[in-house]
């Protein structure tokens, strides 16, 4: 007993050590104007990437997507997504310097959004909705600029594994991004009560789940989630495709896009392994239109362990 509360102050000492250090590395990139503090994380995670373990999983992941491609292209989209994450990271400090849409000024300033009038439309003709996003371009702006539309969203999110990150994490996104819920076992609870009230849920589609339904992406097997797709038989909700693209000179573009018609059976009812594969069809158009600004160091097919025998 005396033996395991050790094991688990260590284990807390060293996260917290590893909370400090991104603290500090993100509070000297404060100090910096917010387009230099970008690209020097784009050049720094570009060098600092491919010596990491993930890079390795990161190509073998671009090869099976793309086996049309050469070595050379795929070490190049490599690069760029590392060049990619280095920004996100930096992007999460100037978030409130970045998000500058403001619909009545003529001169156009970091964002650009297309499909207002469907923002504007969810706000003020409320109903139940959901909108789905994935890990592409700054997915984080997408909440941000739900909230200064003044459209309310439950937001589904994973918090980072480190609890003293996680907290930090919470706490900025709650003050910018409307309602949120971590992902856990009650989670889906949350949503249905949010939709069953008549309000909107937001949630990343493209994420590893180990008991989800076997689909397709890039024409390899993985696992979905069925959450969403339960969640519209359920209440029968609308749905909304959105995501960010990431423009040149730290600019971005944030689409939602007409309401899709889920997949439905004979009976009329949603056929949730049908959805289950829309969802990632769709994520896997905006994949193959900007491959760069994915994640592709994710295990989304489950080949990580693999790596290592």
């Amino acid at each position: 007993m005396f033996l395991t509360r050790i094991v688990l102050a260590l284990r807390r000492f060293q996260q917290w050590l590893v909370a400090q250090a991104v603290f500090g590395i993100l509070n000297i990139l404060k100090l910096f104007p917010a387009d230099s503090a970008i690209g020097f994380a784009d050049r720094a995670a570009r060098w600092i990437g491919p010596k990491l373990a993930r890079h390795r999983l990161m190509l073998t992941n671009l090869r099976n997507a793309y086996p049309e491609k050469t070595e050379a292209e795929l070490q190049q989209i490599a690069l760029a997504s590392w060049g990619h994450m280095g920004r996100l990271a930096a992007e999460y400090v100037f978030l409130d310097q970045l998000f500058d849409f403001d619909p009545a000024s003529p001169e156009p300033g970091r964002i650009e959004v297309s499909g207002i009038p469907i923002f504007l439309d969810l706000r003020d003709n409320p109903r139940p909705f959901i909108v789905f996003t994935a890990h592409t371009g700054n997915f984080e702006l997408l909440p941000v600029a739900g909230n200064s539309f003044g459209l309310e969203v439950m937001v589904l999110f994973r918090p980072p594994n480190n609890p003293y990150i996680a907290d930090k994490v919470f706490a900025f996104r709650s003050a910018r991004m409307g309602q949120l819920v971590p992902s856990h076992a009650g989670s889906s609870f949350a949503l249905a009560r949010r939709l069953e009230a008549g309000g909107g849920v937001g949630v990343l589609v493209d994420q590893k789940f180990g008991r989800g339904l076997t689909t397709r992406f890039f024409n390899r097997p993985v696992r979905t989630n069925p959450l969403l797709a339960k969640l519209v038989r359920q209440f029968d909700t609308e749905v909304y495709p959105a995501r960010c693209i990431r423009l040149p000179d730290n600019r971005f573009r944030l689409e939602i896009e007409p309401r899709i018609e889920v997949p439905r059976d004979e009976k009329g009812a949603v056929d949730v392994q049908a959805t289950a594969q829309m969802l990632n069809d769709k994520v896997e158009s905006w994949v193959r239109e900007y491959p760069e600004q994915w994640l592709w160091y994710h295990d989304r097919w489950s080949i990580k362990k693999t790596l290592r025998d």
